[in-house]
């Protein structure tokens, strides 16, 4: 499979990412891709930037060097109820909207009360994608949110950055591989993102690779290589 797209990468506006928007886009072309997501962290993350950078994303072109960009952000997960950072008026001035689970601004409880407050994003009809639900920040029963996803056509992030070793994310390789199951039992499409902070990073799935083979996960259900799918699935 070759991908086509990308669309979890973060650049210097989210304050712990490397390269601008521009140098991310010159090197998703360089990588041969036709959509590049950029999305940057919302304000529960320390360092990203201020709101008003979503007010004014409409300034940017959406097309760079040939490269399709969809420009929004990551939004927080906060609680166990499902609420998410930012509000209605910036979710419109974004093409895309990932949410998911960081360390730093979530207040979970037990393993139930996570996994509603995660399907309680999935159902949030803003959410386009649940960024790396099996990193092990948050103890998760997964077959609910594959449901869920199902159901709202919401995407699962399959996350190569917290597959890394270097993330010491322990719970990251099995978790992700309970998902890739799941979806495969459901016939329920996944996304690869690599999460890039870095333009180097772009595409890099290489840590996902050994999990699709293992589950031997049908090409079929990855949206990856198929850029128009993948807008018709989420209504972008």
């Amino acid at each position: 499979m070759k991908p086509l797209l990308d669309v979890h990468t973060h650049t210097v506006a989210s304050g712990h990412a490397y390269s601008t928007i521009q140098e991310m886009a010159h090197e998703a072309a360089n990588r041969g891709l036709q959509i590049l997501g950029i999305t940057e962290h919302a304000p529960g993350i320390p360092g990203t930037c201020d709101p008003i950078y979503f007010r004014n994303l409409h300034i940017v072109p959406r097309q760079m060097y040939g490269v399709r960009l969809l420009l929004g952000a990551e939004l927080n997960i906060l609680d166990t109820k499902g609420t998410l950072d930012l509000s209605e008026y910036y979710y419109r001035k974004m093409d895309i909207r990932i949410a998911g689970v960081h360390s730093l601004c979530w207040e979970g409880g037990t393993k139930e009360e996570n996994t509603a407050g995660v399907v309680a994003a999935i159902r949030n009809p803003w959410t386009h994608i649940i960024s790396h639900p099996g990193d092990g920040t948050a103890d998760l029963l997964f077959e609910p949110l594959v449901l869920a996803s199902k159901e709202s056509r919401t995407l699962l992030e399959i996350n190569n950055s917290s597959l890394n070793p270097v993330r010491n994310k322990e719970a990251a390789e099995v978790n992700n591989l309970e998902i890739l199951r799941l979806c495969k039992q459901y016939e329920v499409p996944v996304i690869l993102s690599s999460d890039a902070h870095i333009s180097f990073d772009i595409a890099d799935y290489r840590f996902i690779w050994p999990l699709l083979a293992k589950t031997e996960f049908p090409e079929s259900l990855i949206l990856n290589d198929k850029p128009q799918a993948f807008l018709d699935y989420l209504g972008i």
